[in-house]
């Protein structure tokens, strides 16, 4: 059960209206980088969670996440709201009304379709997704991406950050963004808990193939690192001379039945190209080409 709280996690400042900046701001509302994609990552996932840390702390994040969205989106409002009031109240001639609207960005549709509230959409108008949720049901793995997850957020707040003078607005933006920072930290613990957590799954991979760096982009720019080499890293260089790497012919194959050798054939005999035959197309037709030809003649 949710019981909702009047009062903000952090206090909304903004010093006056700005449509195009609050279109700017739903990015981090209804965007694959915003408050509503993480609540929604982390409350579907702790759903699944067995282990009882994780699960506590997955709904922790998810509801504190939930709180964010009504910050960002209150900032939006408050952008907003002068040119709510006076699209509503025909404050304005039609000229000035118009040039309101259309300050830049996506605020005339953030005007006229949602009355100046904050829409699930990003900065573009997008409409939000499920597709933003990336959670595979696996801890490890959705515990990188929800450090990946925070990472791109604080980016995004990093960027909105520089695209402000309004003082409370990069307040606030500075809380939010810091949170994600604490939120990561989080999920680095719990990632760190689980021994061990690499790689991902039950599986181990096949071990000759688990440490081996295969060079396919080769010419001037190779560089090394210990991304490639040093450590357990085996390098190799010669890939066309390595090809199949599991030492058979490399072809594919697979294992018919009589009947479905006979319907295989059938089809090639049916559908087999003629390498002799020069076709006139539409393409020769449309370009002249026959008409040019027969002029020679």
């Amino acid at each position: 059960m949710f019981m909702h709280n009047k009062r903000l996690q952090y206090t909304v400042r903004v010093a006056e209206p700005n449509p195009v900046l609050a279109s700017l701001m739903l990015e981090q509302f209804g965007g694959p980088q915003g408050e509503l994609a993480a609540a929604m990552r982390y409350f579907t996932q702790a759903l699944g969670e067995t282990d009882p840390g994780r699960k506590d702390m997955l709904f922790d994040i998810a509801t504190e996440e939930l709180s964010h969205l009504e910050i960002i989106g209150s900032i939006v409002a408050m952008l907003n709201k002068g040119i709510k009031g006076d699209l509503a109240e025909a404050n304005m001639a039609e000229a000035d009304l118009y040039a309101a609207l259309n300050q830049g960005g996506d605020s005339h549709t953030q005007s006229l379709l949602y009355g100046g509230g904050p829409s699930l959409t990003n900065s573009s108008g997008v409409p939000w997704t499920a597709a933003y949720i990336d959670s595979i049901g696996d801890p490890t793995c959705d515990l990188r991406s929800n450090i990946a997850a925070e990472s791109r957020a604080k980016i995004v707040y990093e960027r909105l950050i520089n695209v402000t003078d309004d003082p409370g607005i990069k307040d606030a933006l500075g809380f939010l963004m810091t949170r994600e920072i604490a939120h990561q930290k989080s999920f680095e613990k719990a990632l760190y808990a689980i021994e061990p957590n690499f790689p991902p799954g039950k599986l181990p991979g096949k071990a000759e193939f688990a440490d081996l760096y295969v060079n396919t982009s080769q010419g001037e720019g190779d560089t090394e690192g210990p991304w490639n080499t040093g450590g357990t890293w085996q390098r190799l260089d010669d890939v066309e001379g390595s090809l199949p790497l599991d030492g058979g012919d490399g072809l594919p194959s697979v294992t018919l039945t009589d009947a479905q050798k006979e319907a295989a054939r059938a089809l090639m005999a049916r559908t087999m190209s003629n390498p002799e035959s020069d076709p006139v197309t539409g393409a020769d037709l449309g370009s002249g080409k026959i008409a040019a030809e027969m002029a020679d003649v």
